[in-house]
């Protein structure tokens, strides 16, 4: 039962040391995957009552959780890289400014 457990601790630990180094869309999507099975599971039960259904419910849950949680992840400002034009004609690349992020350029 020890070794049962310790294991299970280890593959815990390394889970939740993956999730350090993911970007906030990952994060996002993780966490929507799991959210989304956790919902569709007892969805999928409901509906048609036997194993088979809890794991398609489970299963859609978390595709549509995944594709909702990285839909969701807000775009960082100042990551974009704009072309812009000088007085004089030459061309160059800088941080977007306000005017691409509201739609007005």
């Amino acid at each position: 039962m020890f070794i049962k457990k310790a294991i299970l601790a280890v593959l815990m630990t390394a889970a939740l040391a993956g999730c350090e180094t993911q970007t906030e869309g990952q994060q996002r999507a993780t966490t929507g995957a799991l959210v989304g099975g956790a919902g569709g599971a007892p969805v999928g039960q409901a509906i048609g009552g036997n194993t088979n259904s809890t794991v398609i419910g489970a299963a859609s849950g978390a595709l549509l959780g995944a594709v909702v949680g990285s839909a969701t992840t807000p775009q960082r400002r100042g990551e974009q890289l704009c072309r812009y034009q000088d007085r004089s004609g030459r061309i160059y690349t800088a941080p977007c400014d306000d005017r691409y992020y509201n739609g007005n350029y």
